[in-house]
C-alpha cells in the first residue's frame, strides 16, 4: 500500500544532492557574496577619503594603510577562491561577517569623524584611535607584557590548586565531606568581592592580585575536575585494578586523563574569570598593566588612549583563549578520533 505523499529523502539521496554541481546562478550568487567584502572596504575607504570632516578635523593615513591592509588580504583570497576550493569555502563562510565588520567601521566613522553624531571626546574617530596607538606602542608593549605576567601567574596557582582540589575531592569522599562546605561560600562569591580585603592583607600588590586571580581561578576548575572524575564509569577503575594498578596509578592514568573534557572545560572557564579578575585589580591598585593604562587615560582625558588599550586587551585575550583552545584540541584530539568510529 502506497500514500500519495512523498518519502522523505534518504541519507544516501541527501548526500547526492549536496554532490550534485550547483546552477550557474547560484555559483553567481557565491561570487557576490563573497565580492561583499571588498566592495564594503572600497566604499569605506571612498567616504574617509572624500567626504568632509566635522568641523575640519585633521586626519592621517593610518586608517586608510589599515583597511587597505585588509581589503588586500581579502583580495588575495577572493582569487585564490578560484584557483582552491578550500580558500573558496572559507571566504563564502566569511564573508558576509567581513563585510558587516568593514559596515560597522564606516558607521562608526560617519558618526564621529563625518558628522558628529557622537560627541567629543568621548568617542573619538577610527584613525585617531589607531594614531595613539601608534604613538603608544613603546608603553602599551610594557603593558601587555606586565598584564600578561599577572595573569599567567594567577591562572597557573588557581589551576593547579583547583586541579588538586578538584581531583582529591571526586577521589576522595572523605576529602569531598571538607571541602564542598569552603566551595559553597567561596564559589557564588566573584573573586573581586575580596579586593579591598586582599590590598590590606596582602604584603604587595602584585602579590594581593596574583592570588586574586587564583581564587577566580581555582574554583571553576574544581567544580569541572571534581564532576569529571565522579562521572567515570566505575568499570574503568575495576578493570584497572583487575591488572594490578595502584591508586596512585588510578588516579593518574584513569581519573585524570579520563575527566580531561570537564578539566578543560573549566580550565576555559577560569581563563574568563582571570581576565576580568586581572582588569579589575589593575584598575583598583596595580601600578602597570592594560587596566591600569586605560584608568591612568581616563583620568587625564585621553579617551583615545584609552579606547586604544581596549581594543589591545580585546586582541589579547583572543590570543589568549586561541591559544588554550588550541592547546584543548591537541591534547583531546582523541575524542574526535574516537567520534567518528
Amino acid at each position: 500500500m502506497t500514500s500519495g505523499a512523498n518519502p522523505l529523502p534518504t541519507l544516501w539521496e541527501l548526500k547526492e544532492m549536496e554532490s550534485k554541481p550547483k546552477t550557474r546562478m547560484a555559483r553567481l550568487f557565491d561570487r557576490i557574496i563573497c565580492a561583499l567584502p571588498i566592495l564594503a572596504a572600497a566604499l569605506e575607504l571612498l567616504q574617509y577619503k572624500l567626504r568632509p570632516n566635522f568641523r575640519n578635523f585633521t586626519t592621517t593615513d593610518a586608517y586608510t594603510v589599515f583597511v587597505s591592509f585588509f581589503a588586500v588580504l581579502i583580495l588575495g583570497l577572493f582569487v585564490a577562491s578560484f584557483f582552491s576550493k578550500r580558500a573558496f569555502e572559507k571566504l563564502r563562510a566569511q564573508s558576509p561577517l567581513y563585510t558587516v565588520v568593514f559596515l560597522l567601521f564606516a558607521a562608526y566613522d560617519h558618526a564621529t569623524l563625518k558628522t558628529g553624531l557622537l560627541p567629543l571626546p568621548y568617542f573619538p574617530w577610527p584613525d585617531r584611535i589607531l594614531n595613539a596607538i601608534i604613538d603608544d606602542r613603546v608603553l602599551l608593549l610594557d603593558c601587555i607584557g606586565n598584564s600578561l605576567q599577572l595573569l599567567f601567574l594567577g591562572y597557573i596557582f588557581g589551576a593547579a590548586a583547583g586541579l588538586l582540589t578538584g581531583v582529591s575531592a571526586g577521589w576522595s569522599r572523605s576529602i569531598r565531606y571538607w571541602v564542598m562546605p569552603l566551595i559553597r561560600i567561596l564559589g557564588p562569591i566573584p573573586s573581586t568581592t575580596w579586593l579591598p580585603i586582599i590590598l590590606i592583607v596582602a604584603a604587595s600588590l602584585f602579590g594581593g592580585s596574583v592570588f586574586l586571580i587564583a581564587l577566580g581561578v581555582w574554583y571553576p576548575v574544581t567544580m569541572t575536575s571534581m564532576n569529571g572524575v565522579q562521572n567515570i564509569r566505575k568499570a574503568n577503575f575495576e578493570v584497572a585494578r583487575t591488572l594490578g594498578a595502584s591508586n596512585a596509578r588510578l588516579v593518574f592514568r584513569v581519573a585524570v586523563p579520563s575527566a580531561m573534557p570537564y578539566i578543560f572545560q573549566g580550565l576555559t572557564q577560569g581563563m574568563s574569570v582571570a581576565c576580568t579578575a586581572l582588569m579589575v585589580a589593575e584598575m583598583m591598585g596595580v601600578e602597570s598593566g592594560l587596566g591600569w593604562y586605560i584608568n591612568w587615560q581616563r583620568g587625564w582625558a585621553e579617551f583615545a588612549k584609552m579606547y586604544a588599550a581596549i581594543i589591545v586587551i580585546c586582541l589579547t585575550f583572543t590570543v589568549v583563549n586561541m591559544a588554550l583552545t588550541l592547546i584543548r584540541k591537541r591534547v583531546l584530539r582523541w575524542q574526535e578520533g574516537g567520534a567518528g568510529v
